[in-house]
């Protein structure tokens, strides 16, 4: 049937959301007079499809050798659509989508990057979004509440705008309120100055199917906010609708709050999202780097991955400058350009101490921190450790005691270690080039 293949080839051309919208529901049956008569749910049904959709059907048609076709949209009760019918609707009854509830969503500006597709998912954050995954796809692994615990930079805004995104994009019908705290606190305070509290009411007690509240921590003393939260809530949670809160601390670390609120932000799946690790560090850089058109090489990669913790904001700043100097200078980036722009956003690289140098170590030859401070004696951690302990004699003005503490361990034992890296540095080639390797490597980077 003509119509079977048109369907096929939007299917390959249109996004999966914009095709299951708009192009599954129609049908469509050929007529004598070489013409193809699409039936439509409504008349605005009609003539959106008609306005955005129909170019896209005729080079469908096109393809298939078929150009003289004509198309003709009609409402499935055989009314044709006639350029009246794009008038504005009555005042009465207001068009919308199809689906679209009447009480449309609530929602904060998404940053449109913000999706699932961006997100770099690492052992710091696999939890926080596949718990957010789930809310999204209305599963229900997870429950219905999710609480993400987070400090700035690393990515709760980000799973949140991911899920409106993905809500907003294949499940129009979902009504949604997104906002923050202090959003929220807001619009009681000017329902209640109104004298409009049922409407408050009604928008989360009846028409919402998904709540996203970031900064929940905000609400620290505000008992009247709390309140209302706390009714809306219970109703929420008892016709079984999803809630996601964000906040820079645990339920039980936010202040001044009341306790009926603690216990049903905490009544869910409560899961951190941590500072990335390396591995996921450079994965982000490697992603942002690719998005934004800057040529960095592997060795540039590391630099920044092994520089830049934590808040990841940094990486798109320094993502960012580096693209607008190459751009200016029109020359690629080289490492003192990466390093003057690393000063600029995160400061002078950190003063050497006993605990820079162990990490640095720790690094290098791929091994945890509690695996230089373990008892272990085994050779794979005790020349690591060993080295560690030589750099922070040779770099830092610590006494042998403070070197020892970075690695649970006491004076005799760094003496120890420093007169081994000594003596190995004097009898064995290999090893003396492999410190001096170390030391190059931890100069260039901290001094």
């Amino acid at each position: 049937m003509l119509w079977h293949k048109i369907k096929e080839i939007l299917a390959e051309k249109l996004p999966e959301s914009a095709y299951s919208l708009w192009i599954n529901p129609l049908s469509a049956k050929e007529n004598e007079n070489s013409t193809l008569e699409v039936a439509c749910p409504d008349t605005f049904f009609c003539t959106w499809v008609k306005e955005k959709y129909l170019g896209a059907i005729q080079e469908s048609l096109h393809l298939l050798g078929q150009s003289d076709v004509r198309i003709v949209f009609k409402t499935k009760d055989g009314s044709s659509v006639s350029q009246s019918l794009l008038a504005a609707p009555t005042p009465n009854e207001p068009m919308r989508l199809p689906d679209i509830p009447k009480v449309k969503s609530s929602i904060r500006t998404l940053h449109p990057r913000f999706t699932f597709d961006e997100f770099i998912v690492g052992s710091c954050n696999i939890m926080a979004h596949s718990a957010c995954t789930d809310i999204a796809m209305n599963d229900s692994t997870v429950g219905s509440c999710v609480y993400l615990k987070a400090g700035t930079g690393l990515g709760k805004s980000h799973l949140t705008h991911a899920v409106a995104h993905h809500i907003i994009g294949h499940k129009p019908g979902i009504r949604l309120n997104y906002l923050t705290a202090q959003q929220l606190t807001a619009e009681m305070v000017k329902n209640i100055k109104n004298n409009t509290m049922t409407h408050f009411k009604n928008k989360y007690h009846k028409q919402c199917d998904v709540l996203l509240i970031e900064d929940v921590h905000t609400l620290a003393g505000r008992l009247k906010t709390q309140s209302e939260l706390s009714e809306a809530l219970d109703i929420l949670l008892e016709n079984g609708k999803k809630i996601i809160f964000t906040s820079s601390m645990g339920p039980r670390e936010i202040p001044d709050i009341d306790s009926g609120i603690r216990s049903r932000l905490s009544s869910g799946i409560i899961t951190a999202i941590n500072p990335p690790n390396l591995e996921t560090r450079i994965k982000i850089i490697r992603r942002k780097a690719l998005i934004n058109c800057l040529d960095l090489n592997e060795e540039h990669i590391l630099y920044l991955a092994e520089n830049i913790k934590g808040d990841i904001r940094q990486v798109e700043s320094t993502i960012i400058s580096l693209k607008a100097q190459c751009s200016l200078m029109k020359a690629a980036p080289d490492f003192t350009m990466i390093k003057e722009t690393l000063a600029n956003i995160i400061g002078n690289s950190r003063q050497l101490s006993p605990v820079v140098i162990r990490d640095f170590i720790a690094t290098q030859f791929k091994i945890d921190i509690a695996e230089l401070q373990s008892k272990s004696r085994k050779q794979a951690l005790a020349f690591p450790r060993q080295i560690a302990m030589y750099l922070s004699r040779k770099y830092t003005e610590m006494p042998l005691v403070d070197i020892g503490k970075a690695f649970n361990r006491d004076h005799s034992t760094v003496v120890h270690s420093i007169r081994v890296i000594t003596d190995k540095r004097i009898r064995n080639t290999s090893i003396h080039r492999q410190v001096e390797f170390l030391e190059d490597k931890l100069e260039k980077k901290f001094l």
